[in-house]
């Protein structure tokens, strides 16, 4: 009987798409990702059309702001995201994700993203120092994330007071 009942459980999980290594932190992250756009500011040109939030690599972040994109707006501004599967893709958008399987490519992505008022945001240890403005973290089982406030302010974007209290650390 025990065994009967672990196997329905099991095929109950693998039917209800359950998928092991999934990131349980993305519809987090995607939240974090949709207050930045309201503690940081733009400079003109980047307030016109559509706002732009860009996913480099594989996520399933990429997946959740999909589903906000249909619902939310930054300011007056539609929200748009675009899956990028390689760093020459990249193009101008207002965020920039780096997702895990890329960030080895941080220096490329730096110089890649050089003329444009983008904020770059990863997920790795040690990527603030290496040119992320914004690094997601997991402290004490809960969601996080560093700032480096000079890298931000290096695309001409402002920071809010209030961004900065939030975060973990502050560089």
């Amino acid at each position: 009987m025990k065994k009967i009942a672990v196997i329905l459980v099991s095929l109950l999980i693998l039917n209800s798409g359950f998928k092991v290594g999934v990131d349980t932190n993305s519809k987090m992250k995607a939240i974090f990702i949709m207050n930045f756009t309201k503690l940081i500011e733009w400079p003109q040109p980047y307030r016109e059309g559509n706002f732009v939030v860009g996913v480099v690599g594989e996520s399933p972040l990429y997946t959740e702001l999909t589903k906000m994109a249909k619902t939310k707006k930054v300011a007056n501004q539609s929200l748009q995201i675009k899956k990028f599967s390689s760093i020459n893709e990249i193009n101008k958008c207002h965020i920039l994700y780096v997702s895990q399987n890329k960030s080895a490519e941080i220096s490329s992505v730096v110089n890649k993203l050089k003329p444009h008022n983008t904020l770059i945001i990863t997920e790795k240890q040690g990527l603030v120092e290496k040119g992320a403005g914004i690094n997601f973290i997991v402290k004490d089982n809960r969601q996080k994330f560093e700032l480096n406030k000079k890298n931000v302010e290096k695309y001409q974007l402002k920071v809010s007071s209030n961004l900065e209290a939030l975060a973990f650390t502050v560089k």
